[in-house]
């Protein structure tokens, strides 16, 4: 038992007490349990407070951490021999510094006003000018009864330029996809035109689904009646609409009588009218070129790996175009477009080919288009007669004009110049008894500046 004194307060006055409290071990003081709440009474007194150990062990201090370690500073390297500059850059803060570098001040170069075209510097800059003119010359080989001939290698070809004896440097016999316009001569009789009207089927069964066709028509004008459209169901449309064009009636011209175009005559005098009027028939023409023309231009926008190709169906008839064979003829070679041709009517005729050597006054020209076929490397125009020949000649010229042998190289540099704008081409084969279909030759394309 152990006696503590207790302090405590009574009717206002102070007093001193002796309460007994037995001694506990130090085992059972740890596990002492929490006093259970008993009813106060008046005559207990409050005891005092107790400190109570702690519970928690006190922290360790904290280790020092070791002091993280510097990077070294970036040594400034010469890009070009990774050795170390001498001298520090400018503007470089030294080593340990922390503060901001200053921006470099740009170096400030005055240059007398106009001699500067560009904001860029000038010394800088390099300029590689090469000019070329890659020529690429389809050719059509055939044998002596006209059938085409396939298998050739390039060391069959070679290629002459103004004489002058060409290195290859592209061959190819795969197929190229077609861009063909299709001339269709309205001018005709009219019974060559409504036989045409029945072959559109076989047109259209003739260029494959990634050849594309665009469609024109002649007389006295030129009208285009379609773009370069695929060969789907609207060409087949678009042809089926053009059977009921009619051709030209080739008759004698009535200019007086009951069937004058001005109704009833009387006397000599139309019905209505004090005088006998004039009549002038009207002028006739056949504006081969200016189609050929038109469809040339079109023609030079797509693209170029792309076989470009005009299709004429016609007479051959030539009369009243503004544009000359000439102009013309340069502007298909300098575009690399070939014409190819079905001949009716006259020009269907075997022997036409000597008569239309005899040109009457004021009739135009019969022989403009065969020339256009054989200038441009076509093959040989096809003159038929009847449906079935006409629909098997669209067979071939497309499949001829797709699968031709096409040969490139770069023309070697002339040894005396020339001012010819003009360069002649010529095709040989090293193997007897063929016959070679290619262009003439070509203009060379203006380099731009």
């Amino acid at each position: 038992m152990a006696a503590v004194l207790v302090a405590g307060c009574l009717g206002g006055y102070f007093c001193l007490g002796v309460r007994k409290v037995a001694a506990q071990s130090p085992s059972q003081t740890q596990q002492t349990q929490p006093p259970t709440t008993q009813p106060a009474q008046a005559d207990d007194i409050p005891d005092a407070p107790m400190v109570q150990p702690s519970a928690t062990p006190p922290e360790p201090p904290p280790i020092p951490r070791p002091e993280e370690e510097k990077k070294p500073a970036a040594v400034d390297r010469n890009p070009w021999t990774n050795q170390p500059n001498s001298t520090p850059p400018p503007n470089q803060p030294p080593p340990g510094d922390d503060t901001e570098p200053t921006p470099p001040v740009p170096s400030v170069r005055t240059l007398p006003p106009g001699s500067v075209k560009t904001p860029h510097d000038q010394e800088q800059l390099y300029t590689y000018v090469v000019h070329t003119n890659f020529v690429q010359v389809p050719v059509t080989v055939t044998d002596h009864e006209g059938r085409r001939v396939d298998g050739l290698l390039p060391s069959d070809f070679s290629v002459k330029e103004n004489g002058t004896l060409e290195k290859l440097t592209f061959f190819s016999s795969d197929p190229f996809a077609l861009s063909v316009a299709i001339v269709l001569d309205l001018g005709m009789q009219d019974s060559s035109v409504q036989r045409v009207n029945q072959t559109f089927s076989a047109l259209i069964g003739a260029f494959a689904p990634y050849d594309e066709v665009a469609l024109y028509t002649y007389s006295s004008t030129v009208s285009n009646v379609s773009d370069f459209i695929g060969a789907s169901q609207k060409l087949t449309s678009l042809l089926n609409q053009m059977k009921t064009q009619r051709g030209h009636n080739n008759g004698v011209p009535v200019l007086s009588g009951p069937l004058a175009p001005n109704g009833p005559i009387i006397n000599g005098i139309p019905v209505g009218s004090p005088t006998q009027p004039v009549y002038t028939p009207p002028k006739e023409s056949h504006v081969l070129n200016d189609a050929i023309l038109r469809a040339a231009l079109d023609l030079r926008k797509r693209p170029r790996e792309r076989r470009k190709i005009i299709f004429v169906i016609s007479d051959g008839r030539e009369l009243g175009s503004e544009a000359s064979y000439r102009d013309v003829l340069k502007v298909l070679l300098s575009n690399e477009i070939q014409v190819k041709a079905v001949a009716l009517d006259g020009a269907a005729i075997p022997v036409y080919d000597k008569l239309e050597r005899l040109r009457l006054p004021k009739q135009g020209y019969d022989d403009i288009l065969p020339k256009y076929v054989s200038a441009t490397g076509g093959l040989p125009i096809y003159k038929e007669l009847s449906q079935s020949a006409i629909e098997d000649a669209y067979a071939q010229a497309m499949g001829a004009a797709r699968s031709q042998y096409t040969l490139g190289y770069t023309p070697a540099a002339p040894k005396t110049p020339t001012a010819k704008p003009y360069h002649s081409i010529e095709v040989l084969v090293d193997r007897p008894g063929l016959k070679i279909y290619a262009r003439d030759g070509y203009y060379p394309a203006v380099v731009a500046r």
